[in-house]
């Protein structure tokens, strides 16, 4: 198997709504897109599926070795492979692969967040890196673009945490800032146990409208003349609103017994939209 093939199997696994936006792209930067979520799968992965820390902490070490290795020109695996070419022509910087490791680090420090500060620099590793990283693959003229992409990354990312709420608590993790749900009455007890009320509503639309205000930051701040290069991320932008209007629509707190998402025709009609509006 290549580089480009393993690439492409980790992806198809994870059955993420990202991977099929890069079809609209060309060969060259389909293929740089593919191996970048590749990595942040491998890495991911390694949080998800290892439940001895110790193990889990040196394969992210390894990763961290890699990625060393990746920019001496020296991969070993095959995700690194196939990240070679396009980190040096489009110029991705090494700092930003370890801050996505970090990121998933912090998975294995924490599983509570005191306020939004503390989940702000998760959400900034986890998602806003890799929002700038696919910027630059894209591609952009105007570096107001990367300002864009920081805040789309926020903007997905707490769309995820607020879908996965129910996941997240049957794992034993809360997302959510713990200073907030004492704000709304809330207890962790609530929503580890799935308790749906009109407190934890309330707390759930309050995330629902700070992830509304980033992708109306990221939106504005995005310049007209680069709409074009980065419509892929616009095309994730409108399904992942969309999805967090529905999770909304369905009474927010829902999340906590089941997982909202979205058919795979409505997603591409939504995508084509975009396509249609920026082509």
């Amino acid at each position: 198997m290549t580089p480009k093939q393993y690439c492409i199997e980790k992806t198809a696994k994870s059955g993420s709504s990202f991977t099929g936006s890069f079809v609209f792209l060309s060969a060259q930067k389909r293929e740089a897109m593919t191996a970048l979520y590749a990595f942040c799968r491998e890495v991911d992965d390694i949080v998800d599926e290892i439940s001895d820390l110790s193990v889990a902490q040196t394969k992210l070490n390894w990763w961290r070795g890699e990625i060393e290795n990746l920019y001496q020109n020296k991969p070993q695996h095959p995700v690194s492979k196939a990240l070679l070419q396009p980190i040096k022509t489009y110029q991705l910087d090494a700092e930003h692969f370890i801050e996505i490791i970090d990121g998933m680090e912090m998975d294995l420090k924490f599983n509570r967040y005191e306020d939004f500060k503390q989940l702000q620099l998760y959400c900034y590793r986890v998602a806003s890196v890799v929002g700038l990283l696919s910027a630059q693959i894209l591609g952009f003229n105007n570096r107001k673009t990367l300002k864009y992409a920081h805040d789309l990354g926020m903007a997905f990312q707490l769309t995820n945490i607020t879908r996965d709420v129910g996941e997240d608590a049957r794992r034993g993790r809360i997302y959510l800032p713990l200073d907030e749900l004492a704000k709304f009455n809330v207890t962790e007890d609530d929503i580890l146990h799935s308790r749906e009320s009109d407190a934890v509503k309330q707390l759930l639309d309050y995330q629902i409208e700070r992830a509304e205000s980033y992708y109306d930051r990221a939106l504005n701040e995005l310049p007209a003349e680069d709409r074009k290069s980065q419509r892929v991320g616009l095309m994730m932008a409108a399904i992942y609103r969309t999805l967090l209007r529905e999770i909304k629509l369905d009474g927010a707190q829902k999340v906590l017994n089941s997982r909202t998402s979205l058919g795979t025709l409505r997603k591409l009609y939504l995508a084509l939209q975009v396509w249609v509006k920026t082509f």
